[in-house]
């Protein structure tokens, strides 16, 4: 720690590396999360020759900063102090995104009570931006009087860049690894045993967005029917993840208490434009009767299914698409009814199988219904994988469900 105090306090370029270098150095990547951005926060408070410094991270959703790592008022991490946007010191420099000095500390100017409690005279507050995104706050206090100068903002700015790409590094870790045991989680580990049918499927992280909302579901109901559900939620990593998590637990109740997918889909509309406003979603969900050999299908705005037949030519199903599920506006829910033989196949699928940014979709479309046949499924999804997907890596994930009726 004594190293630091013998690093310049000047603006040149040389002495901005050093203190960067000393500050961030290589040692603290073997530090669990919380105990490096602890450390950190000693060496900047060693730095600044302050008593106090503390980061606050930012949500969104709730439009608040909370408290994640402080030294010389640790008891703020105790007590979970939070700060909404625009609120006292340090949301007025997350409203604004820029630096703010403090020249008096005390109830009317910050909103944590450790502050102007502990005797703090100065307080220097700037943004953890990373490119436009707010990450939170960095603070810095004296419990002498002090007069922050603009060498001191310039070099506390480059000190929270650094921070901002160290939290980035840990929540795109942490936020992969919670997404893919929550996708692994919801997805089904294996299809039920239903005489008369059989599934595969095939699920593949975006390359450049990795595991989001993307799901399928195979369930059966009370009836002795089979509920069949594909589906994409708006958006790509753990927010995705969780919002389509709650709507697979919400259909599956729905399916429950209500007879046609038509009004299952109405159900689920209701449920998430009440209670998840920000949430969309493309939804086609469809009940299998085995022994009438038939399938009635609803579709909230999903790409169609492909139906494959023996003896004929496999074609997208002529299935009508509803308003997605969450958009606002409410409208009829439409059942279309599907005749199967043995041996039928139908493959679902969600549009980043399909739909590329620099390319067409109808050739797309064209491929993969020559590519689902009145095969094995499993064998379907090679093919179908095989004949859609080239060497570049697909930006959006995918996901696809076939389903074929046995003569058994």
């Amino acid at each position: 720690m004594d190293r630091l105090r013998d690093v310049p306090q000047t603006s040149g370029p040389t002495d901005r590396v050093r203190v960067l270098e000393a500050i961030t150095d290589v040692e603290l990547r073997h530090l669990e999360p919380e105990e490096s951005l602890r450390v950190l926060l000693g060496r900047v408070r060693d730095l600044f020759e302050v008593d106090t410094a503390t980061i606050l991270l930012y949500d969104a959703d709730t439009e608040r900063l909370t408290v994640r790592a402080a030294v010389g008022v640790e008891e703020e991490i105790r007590h979970g102090v939070t700060v909404n946007l625009g609120a006292g010191f340090s949301g007025r420099v997350a409203a604004t995104r820029l630096p703010v000095v403090l020249d008096r500390v005390d109830a009317t100017t910050v909103v944590s009570p450790f502050l102007w409690r502990k005797g703090l005279k100065a307080l220097l507050g700037v943004p953890i931006l990373a490119r436009d995104e707010l990450i939170g706050v960095l603070h810095i206090g004296s419990l002498s009087a002090r007069r922050f100068t603009e060498a001191d903002t310039r070099l506390l700015v480059l000190v929270a860049d650094r921070i901002a790409l160290a939290i980035q590094a840990e929540r795109s870790g942490a936020e992969r690894a919670a997404t893919t045991a929550l996708q692994r989680s919801l997805l089904p580990g294996r299809f039920p045993a239903v005489p008369g049918l059989r599934f595969a499927a095939r699920y593949v992280p975006g390359a450049a967005t990795g595991l989001g909302g993307d799901w399928y579901d195979v369930f059966e109901l009370r009836d002795g029917r089979v509920g069949i559900v594909i589906g994409d939620v708006a958006g790509h990593g753990l927010a995705a993840a969780v919002v389509m998590g709650r709507l697979r637990s919400a259909l599956r109740a729905y399916a429950l208490e209500y007879d046609a997918p038509g009004e299952v889909l109405a159900k689920l509309h209701g449920k998430v434009s009440h209670f998840e406003k920000r949430s969309l979603a493309t939804v086609t969900y469809g009940i299998i009767d085995v022994p009438r050999l038939r399938i009635t299908l609803s579709s909230a705005g999903h790409p169609p299914p492909v139906l494959a037949l023996p003896g004929r030519e496999s074609a997208l199903v002529p299935l009508p698409p509803d308003i997605p599920v969450g958009l606002g506006l409410r409208g009829a829910r439409r059942d279309t009814v599907v005749d199967l033989v043995p041996g039928a196949v139908l493959a679902f699928y969600t549009d980043g199988l399909v739909e590329r940014r620099d390319r067409a979709i109808d050739p797309a479309l064209t491929r993969l219904a020559a590519a689902v046949t009145p095969d094995d499924p499993a064998a379907v999804c090679a093919q179908v994988m095989d004949a859609l997907l080239d060497n570049a890596p697909g930006r959006d994930d995918i996901a696809l469900l076939v389903a074929q009726v046995t003569a058994d």
